[in-house]
């Protein structure tokens, strides 16, 4: 399982996830990356579920983007509506968490896109605990979404299991160095 936590706050959008890989109980890999760039770098996607069906399905969604460019929902629903209905992509397990400048989609192998009400979303074993830290955070605070995605996983990482602190984190507009 893992951690991904997409922040928005102003203009600025952040994606982060943690790089744990596990197989069963055991750790196998720290410094997995599990976020990515898509659509020429307007696009952020990060995954939770089986590392070898997210893969395939940043592939799928990539081609969707490219399909649909400048539609971020149209890209994602017909993306989902293939996944559902496609005998080999349905037995995927994975989640999705995508962002460009305007919206944030969870999406899933049941056909759902999901548009969270909120400055933030996540996914993943740690998903909640990143969630309600980024929540707070907002709430009670003036940090940039950066500063609260990297404060949130922090928090996750320190309570699931599934969750370490190697923290790969992307964001939008793209600054330099990060």
């Amino acid at each position: 399982m893992t951690t991904v936590l997409a922040v928005r706050r102003g203009q600025q959008v952040a994606l982060a996830a943690d790089g744990q890989v596990t197989l069963g109980n055991t750790v196998m890999k720290g410094s997995a990356r599990k976020v990515r760039k898509l659509g020429g770098g307007q696009v952020l996607a990060g995954f939770a579920g089986s590392t070898a069906d997210a893969l395939t399905l940043f592939e799928k969604f990539e081609a969707k983007l490219a399909e649909f460019p400048d539609n971020l929902a149209r890209a994602a629903v017909e993306m989902a509506k293939e996944w559902r209905t496609d005998k080999y992509l349905r037995q995927l397990e994975a989640l999705l968490l995508i962002v460009d400048v305007e919206r944030t989609l969870v999406v899933t192998g049941n056909g759902d896109v999901i548009e969270p009400e909120g400055g933030a979303a996540a996914v993943g074993s740690g998903g909640p605990f990143a969630l309600a830290a980024a929540r707070a955070l907002l709430d009670a605070t003036e940090l940039s979404a950066v500063e609260v995605a990297q404060r949130s996983m922090a928090v996750a990482a320190e309570i699931c299991i599934y969750t370490n602190g190697e923290m790969t984190l992307l964001q939008l507009p793209s600054a330099a160095g990060v």
